[in-house]
Parts: C-alpha cells; sequence; structure tokens
C-alpha cells in the first residue's frame, strides 16, 4: 500500500481500498470523463464528503487506483522471484503473478488499460516509474532466459511487450464461467510464449523446476523459413 497521511491506520487502509475497488468499477463502466464522485459514492455507499476525506479530486481517485495495484503487482512478484533461480520458473511466475492479480481485479484492469493517458503532472510520473519498474523487472527475467541460451537471437523489448500485450488484453474476452481457472491460462500463456521464442523451435518444458527441451518430430524445416525465423 502507498504511504500516505494516514496509511497507518489500519481503517483508513481497509476503507481506502473499499473506495478504490467502487471507483474502478465505476470507471470501467461509465469511463473517468463520464464518472463523477457522485456515481462513486452510490455505489460505495460512502458519503461525498466521506470521499474528499480520502482524496481531492477524481485526478487522485485514478492516481490511487493505478498506484495501489502496480505497487501491489510489483511487491508480489518481486516476493514470488526472490527465491527462484531458473529463467524459465520465473517467466512463468511473472505470467501467473500478472494473471492472478488482474483477473481477480478486471474493473482494475480495465481502468490501467484505458485511462492511463487521464493522468497528469507528478500523479502521471510517478506512474510511470512504477510501470518502469515492473517493465524492467520483466526484462530482466527475459534477458537472463536469453543468456541461459534456450531463446533464439530476437529484440528483447519487443518480445517483452509482446508478453505484455498478449496478458493485458485478457479482460476484453475472459469468462470465469467456460474459460479455465487463472492458473491454467497463465501456464498455457507462458507455453505460448516460451514455445514462440524457444531456440531452434524446441518447446520448453519444466520439470523439476529444470528447463528441458522437448524435440519435434525430425523432419526438419526448410532452410529459408528457419532463416527467417532467427
Amino acid at each position: 500500500m502507498p504511504k500516505t497521511e494516514h496509511s497507518h491506520h489500519p481503517a483508513f487502509d481497509r476503507k481506502l481500498a473499499l473506495i478504490l475497488r467502487y471507483a474502478a468499477r465505476v470507471f470501467s463502466e461509465k469511463g473517468f470523463e463520464g464518472a463523477s464522485v457522485r456515481d462513486i459514492s452510490r455505489a460505495s455507499g460512502v458519503s461525498l464528503s466521506g470521499l474528499y476525506y480520502y482524496f481531492e479530486s477524481k485526478q487522485k481517485l485514478l492516481y490511487l487506483i493505478q498506484l495501489y495495484a502496480f505497487s501491489n503487482i510489483v511487491r508480489r512478484l518481486e516476493e514470488r522471484l526472490a527465491a527462484v533461480t531458473d529463467p524459465v520458473v520465473r517467466v512463468r511466475i511473472l505470467v501467473r503473478n500478472h494473471l492472478d492479480y488482474f483477473l481477480h481485479h478486471p474493473a482494475e484492469m480495465k481502468v490501467l488499460s484505458h485511462e492511463a493517458d487521464e493522468l497528469e503532472g507528478r500523479f502521471r510520473r510517478e506512474i510511470a516509474e512504477i510501470k518502469k519498474r515492473y517493465y524492467s523487472l520483466a526484462l530482466g527475467i527475459f534477458e537472463d532466459l536469453r543468456s541461459s541460451g534456450a531463446v533464439r537471437r530476437m529484440n528483447p523489448r519487443v518480445a517483452v511487450l509482446s508478453l505484455f500485450g498478449m496478458m493485458n488484453w485478457i479482460y476484453t474476452w475472459y469468462n470465469p464461467k467456460v474459460d479455465p481457472s487463472p492458473e491454467a491460462i497463465a501456464d498455457t500463456m507462458a507455453g505460448i510464449f516460451l514455445e514462440g521464442v524457444a531456440n531452434g523451435h524446441r518447446p520448453l518444458r519444466v520439470s523439476n523446476g529444470r528447463a528441458n527441451r522437448v524435440a519435434h518430430s525430425t523432419r526438419r524445416e526448410p532452410e529459408f523459413a528457419v532463416r527467417a525465423a532467427s
């Protein structure tokens, strides 16, 4: 949780978290410009004066939604990576952490995807710094994977941002009634990414925490296709 003048008080944290959850829902349904503080008051059951005790503007509220979301996902990722060195497992942790958080917070994910440009000044700069930290973590994970020789030569930025692109738009189609669990989807997406970047077109599997290569059939790809993909 970000530090505020009231952050030491547990009751404040719980109530603010409740307000942010309802605010994210309202913003996701009506858009930042279309939503009013009165809409958030009605949705959350918190009076207007009660809302303004926690934030002084709609801009500050959008900032807090993004700050809480990104701070939590980065913190959880760092904790989960702390004792893991295998680069393939670290990629899978990155994907699972991202999807686990956002599939349980779909309104926040939609707001983060669509309303980021609404932030201004200091709020915009601070969120940009957290995003940069998150991207740097993901880039470092991919660089470790590349250093292991497990992936083909490619632009790391393109690879990492492509992975984020695949993960970030899940809110547009995910349906818990028909789709697998977040954990199963994370495993599938990690597999798609890892097999797509695998060196020599050989998919990577994890067995006992170690990356293993699984050979395809002995039929070789046309030479031009190999050159074009490398």
